[in-house]
């Protein structure tokens, strides 16, 4: 068995580099921490997103399954107000699960992403 010790990145596929490179930077406000034409990388503390540039980094394009990408935030209802703001459309209400907030949408290229905050502090 291998020793696995984290997932290091997760791969956004894009049919638009520059208008997922956008998203990410300034529509989610993402801090990015390379600045490479045929690759980017986004920060969200534990966890890089990476988005290759189709025409760098040829692949077959196939959009993320709904809430692949599940983004914790301090606040859901309020992280989800300033998308919005930002012209970011949600798919239905925030939904309470008894255990947590999320709230559903998806990028341009149709990946899904969700806010998240479970209601006990996490590690």
């Amino acid at each position: 068995m291998i020793d696995a010790e984290r997932v290091d990145f997760l791969l956004i596929p894009t049919r638009d580099f520059e208008r997922a490179t956008r998203f990410y930077g300034d529509t989610l406000g993402l801090p990015r921490s390379n600045d490479s034409s045929a690759w980017a990388e986004f920060e969200t503390g534990n966890l890089t997103l990476a988005i290759p540039n189709p025409e760098h980094v040829p692949m077959e394009f196939k959009p993320l399954p709904p809430a692949a990408v599940a983004l914790r935030v301090p606040d859901v209802a309020e992280a989800r107000a300033k998308l919005e703001g930002a012209g970011v459309e949600f798919g239905g209400d925030v939904i309470d699960s008894g255990v947590c907030h999320m709230a559903f949408f998806e990028d341009p290229d149709g990946n899904g992403l969700m806010l998240h905050r479970r209601y006990a502090p996490q590690d």
